[in-house]
């Protein structure tokens, strides 16, 4: 949780500087690599959590690695390196987007259903959910079989569950009552 509350910090000092110099979409583009990185290569992951190997040379591998990150994404990455706190960049990273998104007015969430949406029925869907939300809806699609129908849409703490493996559940509870 302390982790989460620090990268939330860099996060936001990060989006502050962005936006004063306008490189916002620079920020994104560079953070979204980084953690293109992170998720693609294990060797990476493990050199960027080693407690042995020093600043200087991680630093450098920095300028090798990710040498067309902009220079306010560099300077960041050097800035946390030289603070010990490197292990925290892909959680900056995700509570970056976070803001931006937060930013931009967009309220992220998931829909999960049994089955792929077509466009026009997942429109349709963000069009009657989108009015209990404050922001532009994107969600994420997945697909879960096991739904057997309907669908079940996550956005923060909220959960709306129109699943039909649900509406069974409930109705075998009521009749076993």
């Amino acid at each position: 949780m302390a982790s989460t509350k620090s990268a939330i910090r860099y996060a936001t000092a990060l989006m502050d500087l962005g936006l004063a110099q306008g490189k916002i979409e620079r920020l994104e583009k560079d953070l979204a690599y980084f953690e293109q990185v992170m998720h693609t290569s294990n060797d990476f992951r493990i050199f960027l959590n080693s407690p042995v190997i020093r600043d200087d040379k991680k630093i450098a591998i920095y300028h090798q690695i990710l040498s067309n990150f902009d220079e306010l994404t560099m300077g960041f990455f050097i800035l946390v390196t030289k603070n010990g706190r490197e292990q925290l960049l892909p959680e900056i990273a995700r509570q970056f987007h976070r803001l931006l998104e937060k930013h931009r007015d967009i309220v992220s969430g998931t829909i999960t259903t049994s089955s792929a949406l077509d466009a026009e029925t997942k429109q349709t869907i963000i069009r009657k959910v989108s009015a209990s939300f404050k922001g532009n809806l994107s969600l994420k699609e997945e697909v879960d079989p096991t739904l057997i129908g309907g669908f079940i849409i996550r956005i923060d703490d909220k959960q709306i569950d129109a699943s039909v493996a649900s509406k069974l559940k409930q109705l075998k509870q009521e009749l076993t009552k």
